[in-house]
């Protein structure tokens, strides 16, 4: 019996989306980071993309358990000096609400050619509304 290994040409890919209103940032992020990787697929390989496309709606309304609106904070760092830039959640759900959405499910997949890959296959909108009616996206519970 030999080793079953996915082929990318062999996947089917299909879309879903996912409703983040009043849910849990990290519930959230799990799943559409196990859609995006093919976890849930029984063909599963990992150094293949195995995953579906996911859109998530109303990443605006995202909850955050305990104290995270005001206490977690995103750092970006420019390289040059003095060019270190601190964020609260609250500031960032203001100025750019997909952001908190993309950089949880970022942390949750590969830091390689895969995974950069993968994640370009995460869309992300503040609102109700998407723009990927004609792909027939199919809802995702958590």
């Amino acid at each position: 019996m030999k080793t079953f290994s996915a082929k990318a040409e062999e996947i089917e890919r299909q879309w879903f989306v996912i409703d983040a209103e009043g849910k849990v940032l990290g519930d959230v992020a799990v799943a559409a980071a196990k859609l995006l990787r093919g976890k849930d697929k029984p063909l599963f390989t990992s150094h293949v993309d195995c995953g579906d496309f996911v859109v998530v709606i109303n990443a605006d309304k995202v909850k955050l358990t305990g104290n995270k609106e005001q206490q977690k904070i995103y750092t970006s760092y420019s390289g040059y000096v003095g060019g270190q830039k601190r964020e609260t959640v609250e500031k960032l759900r203001d100025r750019r609400p997909e952001l908190i959405v993309e950089r949880a499910v970022h942390g949750m997949i590969p830091h390689n050619r895969l995974g950069r890959q993968i994640f370009k296959k995460l869309k992300v909108y503040a609102g109700n509304e998407h723009p990927h009616e004609a792909q027939k996206v199919k809802a995702f519970d958590l």
